[in-house]
């Protein structure tokens, strides 16, 4: 039994120095060598603070910015302690039409938006052309904003759904969450719908917009690994950077 136990343990023992301490070690050690930022978690800085990751999406909502892909992680999206998709299928009703419930003071409030939703309000932030089978004014509250509980309903009527549909084709990952729920970047067509709203905002020309998107593209990598992709917090820096007086 003895001359079992002891080579057991002293191949234990071996193992767990090379794999637990060794290995770990020394791809710790090189990493920090030779790709610091990378192995720090790819950090971005700006004015000496920590303002976020270029690995990591964030929302932005403002008008001045591009806004990233609809995230499910956490309660209210875009928590990097939370990185999770919808789970819902591509035949989803939730996740097409979305859903309502009650909250703690018994009224209606959103449950889960849904893409139909998510394309309407693309639609009127970005000035995209549609046609509707029902007027939005009819979704409309007293003050003028559109009412998402109004629409999730229509949306999910049986008899007679809203049809919502855009002149322009909207680009999957402008309605569409990630899988992790924290995709840094979007496409370059969903940043090209966004140009006319950003430079509005911004007080530039919709090509110096452009130039700017163009600068920030990055292209599959070695010209084959994934699409053309857009980072979002490097994108929105670049345009507080160029545009500052119009910067909030």
């Amino acid at each position: 039994m003895l001359k079992q136990l002891m080579p057991s343990l002293r191949i234990t023992l071996a193992l767990t120095v090379l794999t637990g301490l060794l290995y770990p070690g020394v791809v710790t050690g090189l990493c920090q060598l030779l790709f610091p930022k990378q192995a720090n978690g790819s950090l971005i800085v700006k004015s000496g603070r920590v303002i976020g990751s270029s690995l990591i999406g964030q929302n932005f909502s403002k008008p001045e910015y591009f806004h990233p892909r609809p995230s499910s992680a956490g309660a209210d999206g875009y928590d990097a302690s939370s990185s999770s998709g919808s789970n819902l299928g591509p035949t989803s009703a939730k996740l097409i039409r979305g859903t309502i419930k009650l909250d703690d003071k018994k009224k209606e409030v959103v449950d889960f938006d849904g893409i139909d939703l998510r394309i309407v309000h693309y639609c009127l932030e970005n000035g995209i052309p549609y046609t509707s089978s029902v007027p939005l004014d009819h979704f409309r509250d007293a003050s003028g904003s559109l009412d998402d509980v109004k629409l999730i309903k229509a949306f999910n009527d049986d008899k007679a759904p809203l049809v919502f549909t855009p002149i322009d084709p909207i680009p999957a990952d402008a309605v569409t969450g990630s899988a992790s729920g924290l995709d840094p970047d979007i496409s370059p067509a969903n940043a090209a719908l966004q140009t006319a709203r950003v430079a509005k905002a911004r007080g530039a020309s919709v090509d110096q917009v452009k130039q700017l998107v163009a600068q920030v593209t990055k292209q599959p990598t070695l010209g084959l690994l994934g699409d053309p992709r857009v980072n979002v917090l490097r994108l929105n820096l670049a345009l507080d950077a160029r545009f500052p007086a119009l910067a909030h």
